[in-house]
């Protein structure tokens, strides 16, 4: 298989940082909060490699560090240490290594980022179109007619009515706007997509709509996918691989079948058994 991307030993701190933080914080301290300087340690040594078509899971409660490992590879935050390789024909990126030029081209041509609140990947003083051209200009696709044609197209693919494509998103519901940021992030064909807890806040029905499509999406197109989520049955429907995070660490991987039905560690076995 093709490997999209490996990480090695990523690791995030908000604050100043000392020597103390990694030792006096994780899982066996029930904190991510350094007492000796003040500092959170949002991740630390997060590894794993992602393939071609393969979508991973990274699972945990709020605070696990799930999505701020995302955010740096998306390069939403600077990374504090560790190191990420993305691969794409047959070319190799040190992300962390890039000028800020450099990232933002990765960010706009090869990866696609879908957030859980839809202000963050949609602008919403311009339309639904309007999104998906703003991304294409960027790609250097610069013909009126074909930017609008392939915005119609992704609304389509994404079950967005195209005769809705000029209103604006704020006139769209939470669903609908997932719909349009999933657009918007497919518009580029984006080898590697991001995907932080897209279908939490929905109604159920919503949810699996937006599940269903993910899927499809990932079946048709052969997209790598990271899945951030603390919900154990959007792990179960669309990973074949999972991370379980506490307190910034990995304390759990493996395939998710294995991790669901027979967790090893006593945080995911409480995690699996408040979800039955």
């Amino acid at each position: 298989m093709d490997k999209v991307l490996e990480v090695a030993k990523l690791s995030k701190v908000y604050g100043q940082g000392c020597p103390s933080c990694y030792e006096l914080t994780g899982p066996q301290h029930n904190t991510n909060l350094c007492f000796r300087c003040g500092s959170i340690v949002a991740a630390h040594d997060v590894s794993f490699d992602l393939y071609k078509g393969e979508i991973l899971g990274i699972m945990g409660e709020s605070g696990s560090g799930k999505s701020t490992a995302v955010k740096c590879l998306y390069f939403d935050e600077p990374p504090t240490a560790g190191q990420a390789t993305f691969f794409d024909d047959d070319k190799r990126y040190d992300l962390f290594a890039l000028n800020a030029a450099q990232q933002r081209r990765l960010a706009n041509h090869r990866f696609g980022m879908v957030y859980q609140n839809p202000h963050l990947g949609l602008n919403f003083d311009i339309s639904a179109g309007g999104n998906i051209a703003e991304r294409l200009l960027m790609s250097d696709m610069d013909n009126y007619a074909r930017i609008r044609h392939q915005a119609t197209r992704l609304l389509s693919r994404t079950e967005v009515l195209p005769e809705r494509m000029d209103e604006l998103p704020k006139t769209f519901s939470g669903g609908m706007q997932q719909r349009v940021q999933i657009a918007k992030a497919l518009s580029t064909n984006p080898p590697l997509l991001f995907l932080d807890e897209v279908s939490t806040g929905l109604d159920l029905s919503v949810q699996a709509a937006i599940l269903d499509l993910i899927l499809e999406i990932q079946q048709e197109m052969g997209t790598a996918m990271i899945v951030v989520t603390h919900d154990l049955g959007v792990i179960r429907l669309l990973t074949g691989r999972t991370l379980v995070m506490k307190y910034g660490r990995v304390i759990e991987s493996g395939l998710t079948d294995q991790i669901l039905e027979d967790p090893q560690h006593a945080y995911t076995q409480r995690l699996v058994a408040s979800a039955l």
